[in-house]
């Protein structure tokens, strides 16, 4: 389907939502001093993956928004892998610039020689290796996302996860994905890199609504059920049901310590075997005095 506008326009809203995924958690991570949660391995992942993603986007030539959007992923990322040695490792800010650098300039030289080259190869008509570069950017993608259910797999829980950034990664792939479908061409391969994402991040929600919105619902319907069965046995004990004489009997009354706690102490022990006096109405009308003594 050949809708250059809104192939544009999907491909924007993908690269915005890839950047503002990462951009808020830098400036947290800046604003604590600290990363803590953050996976270095997940962000050196996705820096990794630009690299293959641009190259493929760019020698398919897809609209321009998609051509960007792996630069930016590829940015962010390296930027929070730095913050991660620097505020995780203790590394001053010099030394973290000094080990991304490097980084940095092998990627982009990677990067332009595999457009250079695979563009002379396309037009040989040898797709492999472009093949390979939608395969390569695939799999580190899904390996990034994976961390996650490696973490909910060992501690079975999904405390910790941001689900308002998975939310904003999978839209991010689905607008992408939706803007490869409006290309003058349709991308298999190209749908194939943004939906396996997409469906592990799916994935992700799949565990949220297992490791706690069920348990949640089942607590709240507990609740619910036990307080619809409190007020039953509330209307039942209202109702007035037949008088019953009740003969008088003799109380005989101890006192106890305010605390049956098991740390007493001796005298509050004694204080409870004083004895008292108590008063009851006989049968024929008249108060006896009865005095009661601890056994």
């Amino acid at each position: 389907m050949d809708l250059p506008v809104a192939a544009n326009i999907l491909g924007i809203l993908g690269a915005v939502c890839w950047s503002v995924q990462l951009i808020p958690q830098i400036v947290v991570n800046y604003r604590r001093h600290h990363a803590v949660g953050l996976q270095p391995s997940m962000m050196m992942l996705w820096a990794c993956a630009g690299v293959p993603l641009g190259v493929y986007n760019i020698v398919e030539e897809f609209n321009i928004a998609l051509r960007i959007q792996p630069q930016i992923l590829t940015f962010l990322s390296l930027a929070t892998w730095m913050q991660c040695r620097h505020y995780q490792r203790g590394w001053s800010v010099a030394r973290s610039l000094l080990a991304v650098a490097p980084i940095v300039l092998a990627m982009g030289a990677i990067q332009a020689s595999l457009i250079m080259g695979l563009r002379i190869l396309k037009t040989r008509a040898v797709n492999w290796p472009l093949t390979f570069m939608a395969v390569l950017s695939a799999l580190l993608l899904a390996l990034g996302v994976l961390r996650h259910y490696w973490d909910i797999y060992l501690h079975r829980t999904v405390r910790g996860v941001s689900f308002v950034f998975v939310a904003i990664d999978a839209a991010g792939d689905l607008f992408s994905l939706v803007s490869i479908f409006f290309q003058p061409q349709l991308d298999v391969l190209g749908m194939a890199v943004y939906g396996t994402e997409l469906v592990l991040w799916l994935g992700v929600f799949a565990c949220g609504a297992w490791y706690s919105l069920l348990p949640w619902l089942r607590e709240t319907w507990f609740s619910w059920h036990q307080h619809v069965q409190d007020r039953r046995s509330d209307d039942d004990s209202a109702q007035p049901g037949p008088e019953v004489e009740v003969a008088p009997t003799v109380i005989a009354m101890h006192d106890m310590p305010s605390t049956t706690s098991v740390f007493r102490t001796a005298s509050a022990s004694a204080e409870s075997l004083r004895p008292r006096i108590i008063t009851r109405r006989g049968v024929n009308g008249q108060d006896e005095a009865q005095r009661s003594t601890e056994a």
